[in-house]
Order: C-alpha cells, then structure tokens, then sequence
C-alpha cells in the first residue's frame, strides 16, 4: 500500500506559497500566482507521487490575513488544555465561520497534516503580527519546518527572521527561492522534513531521492533534446540545380527557404525545451523567449554573431549568412564553409556570390550544388539550446519575466568536442528527417561530449 504524507503550506499573504507549490510539483497550472494580497482563498491540494509509491498530498492555504486578531479570539491558553485543544474549541465558535473564515481554513488543515512549510517572505520587515503569526502555528501541535523565501534579493532581512524563528525553538529552516532555487534546495526540504518526522524519514528520502532522479532524467532528456537538433541542423541540405543557380532571385529565394528551415528547426528545439521543463510556451511571463520575439534569427544568422563565432573556431575566413555550399555526399559532404558563403547578411542581399572554390565544386557537382550550414551556426545554435536547457532548469515555476539566456551561456571554446562530433551528420542529410543505426551511433557519441559541458 502505497504511504501518504500530508503537508499544509502556510503563511502570510503574498509570502509565495503557491510559488513554492509550483515549483516543488513542477506544476505552472497550479494554483493562481499575484502580488495582490489574498490570491489563494480556499485551501487546494496537489499531490507528488514518486516511483516507489509514495505520494505527498501539499495543501496549499490561504494567507493569515490577521494573525493578531486570530491570536486575540483564541484566547488565553487554560491549565486544563492543550495548544492545538485551544485551536479545536476556536474552530467551534462563530468567529471561526465569519470574522476569522480565512485563518480557520488553515487551521482545519494544520490539525489534519502530518506537518506544515511555512513559508516566509524573507524581504518583510519582522513585525509583530508575524510573531503573532509564528505562536499561532506552533499552537497546532503539528512540526513547521520554516521556509525562507525570496533570500537572493537584496532586501532580503534572512538574520532577522533566522532570530525570531529561533526564539520559537524553530530551528530546522531551509532556503528556498521559489523563482531561482538554490542546488539541493528540494533536497535539503525533505531532508529536513525527514528529522522533524522521524517516523517518516524512509518515505521523505524515497521523495528526495525520486526528486534527485527526476531531475537527472531531465538533464540527460534535455541534452538529447539539444543533439538531435544539432544532428538535424548540421545534416540539413538543400540541393540547387543549374537552372537556380543562373536565376539570382530564385537562387536568394532558395537561402532564405533554407535559412527559415533551419530558424523552425532550432525553435522547434526551443519548445521542446520548454516542454520538458514543463513551463507553458505561451506564458507572458515567458515573452522574451527567442522562439517567441524572432531572437533566434539574431542569434543563428546576425553578421557579428556568426563573426564572433568564426573568430573562436580559428578559421580566419569572413563569416557570411551562415549558409554555405556543400560538396555532395559522394565526397564524403565537405562543407566549404564561409568562403562559399551566399549571402553576409540577414535577409540581405547576396554579396559575395560564387568564388573560385564554389566554381570547382559545382564542376565537380556536374552544374549542381547543396546548401549546408556553416560551422559557424552550429556553434551558436549548440550554445544557446544549451544554454536555455540550463536556464530552465535553474528557473522556478514562480518566476516572472525574461529567462535569464546570458547567465547559462555556454563559451564557445567548451563547444569544439561538439562541433567535430556534428561532422559525419553532413555526409548524411537523411538524418535530418529519418533515424538509421548510423544516426543513433553519431546521437550516443555527440551526447557523450555534451555530457561534458557543465
């Protein structure tokens, strides 16, 4: 039979209780997220299971909104009762069903658990209703295990929540940014749950540690994710016949034919992405994604980008469209990179046209010549869905805003291992669209040296 913990969420309003749910349960849907005050007004539940059968059932709550009254109608504490008997005959009075409705909603669940998170804002000033606050939830009997919240931020006042918590005798407290989690911050929650419930240490580090694999399952598919992009990308080819290649406004309609397939190709990749990691692709939140404001045409094709990405292969040549011309697979598909590029910038016009190498490969190609992209691209398309996979996973499912791309960025210099391993793709430009037990062997070794990037 599969064992059930219960853990109730509370706090003060707008402390980012949901915020922690979302994130613990990796559940965006979850609950409603405001900064304006009183958001959750029922107590709603949801439930994480892990793959050894145990189930957490988190019962988010609604804020205190007037610990201080809530202190004042409890009472005086009689000789002959118990803290969480005091909080039993509150629950029975009227004031429990109107002035106090909210509060006795999280009361009602605070007896039901096995223990609470309470969660803090950390940046509040400590006040005194939040001493109130803190006396009325070790009242109900029940372990707290305190939950800093917001402790990244600069106003955060952590020491002087750390102070009145321990006055309490709470002292077991965990960070915890509900928007940016710290490393084992899920980790060290259950951990410290497992002390305050020491009859229940064996399911809570069944938790932890189906947390701890979830999270390196998500990894590992991320990173598969980015290689069969890359594998597609670099097999990607686009055959010109001679009749094209004499016409110049059907052979610029051919590069940005490319060029677009190649965009939905990375941007398909981005939404998988942001799948795996379980964050909606059409949140508002979410706006700044490159998949959403055309960044990724700035990223894969920009002159400057690919200029910089050149410089940092060491090839010394001019970086043009990204775009270049392909020698076909009899030859063992050789890119001839940015010397046959067809165009040096975005949408632009083609500038460099077809130099001397081009001229041999198409003589050699018996008046035909394929479309490939340059190394250049590759490189930059392996170091941004790199760096959005290590930016999702160090978002939490509260965060608002930008995914932070230029802190995860990936240097260049780590990608070469990648780049020589993306090689073999480009004799194959079936591996684009099909999968072969030669593509599967170039996936298993291209994810071995993506592995190796931290």
């Amino acid at each position: 039979m599969a064992e059930r913990l219960a853990l109730a969420v509370v706090g003060h309003t707008n402390a980012g209780k949901t915020s922690l749910l979302r994130t613990l349960t990796r559940r965006r849907d979850f609950g409603e997220v405001s900064s304006q005050p009183g958001t959750t007004r029922h107590v709603e539940a949801v439930e994480l299971a892990g793959d050894d059968g145990v189930r957490l059932r988190f019962l988010d709550t609604p804020g205190l909104e007037d610990p201080i009254g809530l202190l004042h109608a409890l009472g005086p504490l009689r000789a002959d009762m118990t803290p969480p008997q005091r909080i039993r005959a509150f629950l029975a009075t009227r004031a429990a069903d109107e002035a106090f409705e909210q509060e006795a909603k999280v009361l009602r669940a605070l007896l039901e658990v096995d223990a609470a998170l309470f969660v803090i804002d950390a940046r509040e000033p400590v006040l005194a209703k939040f001493r109130c606050e803190v006396e009325i939830l070790a009242s109900c009997g029940k372990p707290v295990l305190p939950v800093l919240n917001f402790v990244r931020d600069a106003g955060s006042r952590e020491a002087e929540w750390g102070a009145l918590l321990a006055d309490f005798a709470l002292h077991a407290q965990v960070r915890f940014d509900a928007v940016a989690p710290f490393d084992g911050a899920e980790r060290q929650l259950y951990d410290s749950l497992a002390l305050l419930l020491p009859a229940r240490q064996a399911p809570l580090r069944a938790v932890a540690g189906f947390v701890e694999r979830e999270r390196a399952a998500r990894d590992e598919a991320g990173r598969r994710l980015v290689a069969d992009a890359l594998l597609a990308l670099a097999a990607l080819r686009r055959t010109l016949e001679r009749d094209e290649l004499a016409d110049e406004a059907r052979k610029a309609a051919a590069l940005e034919a490319f060029r677009a397939e190649a965009l939905e190709r990375a941007r398909r990749a981005v939404r998988e992405l942001l799948d795996l990691h379980a964050f909606a692709r059409s949140d508002a939140e979410l706006a700044m994604l490159p998949w959403l404001d055309g960044r990724w045409a700035a990223d894969l094709f920009h002159p400057e980008t690919l200029r910089d990405a050149g410089a940092r292969l060491g090839k010394g040549a001019a970086i043009g469209a990204g775009v270049g011309l392909a020698v076909d697979a009899a030859t063992a598909g050789l890119s001839l990179g940015a010397a046959a590029a067809l165009g040096a910038t975005i949408g632009g016009a083609i500038s460099q046209g077809f130099g001397p190498l081009a001229r041999r490969a198409a003589d050699a190609l018996q008046g035909r010549e394929s479309l490939s992209l340059e190394d250049s691209v590759l490189l930059v398309a392996a170091q941004r869905l790199l760096g959005l996979h290590f930016a999702l996973q160090a978002r939490g499912h509260a965060a608002e805003g930008r995914v932070e791309l230029e802190r995860h960025a990936v240097a260049m210099e780590r990608l070469q291992n990648v780049l020589s391993a993306l090689q073999p793709a480009r004799a194959h430009p079936e591996w684009a669209a099909e999968d072969s037990p030669r593509r599967e062997a170039a996936r298993r070794e291209l994810l071995a040296r993506l592995r190796q990037v931290a």
